[in-house]
């Protein structure tokens, strides 16, 4: 059982690496986030959720990558390392390309990537699962919707916001464009 949800903990784990990393070098990888509408910034794409500002950044991303990472695990094993990366590729870009001019770092676009992604799969599909799977997410981070408002200085609304739009998109494209899913 907990083979299936082995992804979750390895990017669980890759982001505490880099993180142990960040803080011995006084979180100066920041420097690596996105930033936005220069050249220099768009590594920032690929590497913006694995850094963070600080440790309490990446703890306070760590409890829901695990429970969002692991429900959208449990929608479709097969897909989640193609599913985190687009949705990544893609929030990035757009931070990149429409975010105010400022490091963009931390793994909260992707929390409100799978976000996107587990109430995409609810609305594309419409299967029992997935619509179970997106009532139990909304219940229990139905909240995570005023993080896409720009409430807070110093927080990247537009990573949240720009995620959750990818996780939307990248499901639309995997049902449009995508393989038709074997049966198990």
């Amino acid at each position: 059982m907990l083979v299936e949800y082995r992804p979750v903990l390895l990017l669980i784990t890759l982001i505490w690496v880099v993180e142990v990393v960040n803080f011995v070098l006084g979180h100066t990888l920041e420097e690596w986030g996105i930033l936005p509408r220069h050249l220099g910034g768009l590594i920032g794409i690929l590497l913006a959720p694995i850094i963070h500002g600080s440790i309490w950044h990446a703890v306070s991303n760590t409890i829901p990558i695990l429970i969002l990472g692991f429900l959208v695990v449990s929608g479709d094993r097969r897909l989640f390392w193609e599913t985190t990366v687009n949705v990544t590729i893609l929030g990035g870009l757009l931070v990149w390309l429409f975010a105010r001019e400022s490091y963009h770092v931390g793994a909260s676009g992707l929390v409100f990537g799978f976000f996107g992604v587990i109430m995409g799969r609810a609305y594309f599909e419409r299967s029992v699962i997935a619509i179970i799977i997106a009532l139990v997410t909304a219940i229990t981070y139905g909240g995570l919707i005023w993080g896409v408002l720009p409430l807070r200085s110093g927080i990247s609304f537009e990573s949240h916001l720009f995620g959750l739009i990818a996780g939307i998109i990248v499901v639309w494209l995997e049902r449009t464009f995508g393989q038709p899913n074997p049966p198990e």
